[in-house]
């Protein structure tokens, strides 16, 4: 699976932002879509994940200011960040799971990442 993310930035605290990633390669319906996040000095930190029916799966402490979604004809995963803060400061991955799962080593391909910077 081939996986290319997009739209990260500089973003002041309190905007909103979209990430968009594509995906390519396999079979769409075969695996999850997912978002995770690296600060500097820090692992991965799983955001959400999605299915190929829909239902979505978050990390703790991230549903609400982040929402999952996925175009299916264009096999595509979405992530709206609301309330920006500076916390929210990382390199930006989407990843692909054949069996679903919350952490990094549940996931088997990823993209290469997509910088967000959120300072005022």
């Amino acid at each position: 699976v081939q996986l290319q993310a997009s739209g990260g930035g500089l973003a002041q605290p309190g905007d909103s932002l979209r990430l968009s990633c594509a995906a390519s390669g396999r079979t769409a319906s075969d695996y999850d879509l997912g978002w995770f996040r690296q600060a500097p000095g820090f692992d991965h930190e799983f955001i959400a994940a999605i299915k190929w029916d829909g239902y979505t799966y978050y990390g703790d402490s991230m549903k609400g200011r982040f929402t999952v979604s996925r175009d299916r004809a264009k096999n595509m995963v979405f992530l709206q960040f609301s309330s920006l803060e500076p916390d929210d400061t990382a390199v930006y991955y989407c990843a692909a799971s054949f069996r679903g799962g919350i952490v990094a080593a549940d996931f088997d391909y990823w993209g290469q990442g997509t910088q967000v910077t959120v300072s005022s």
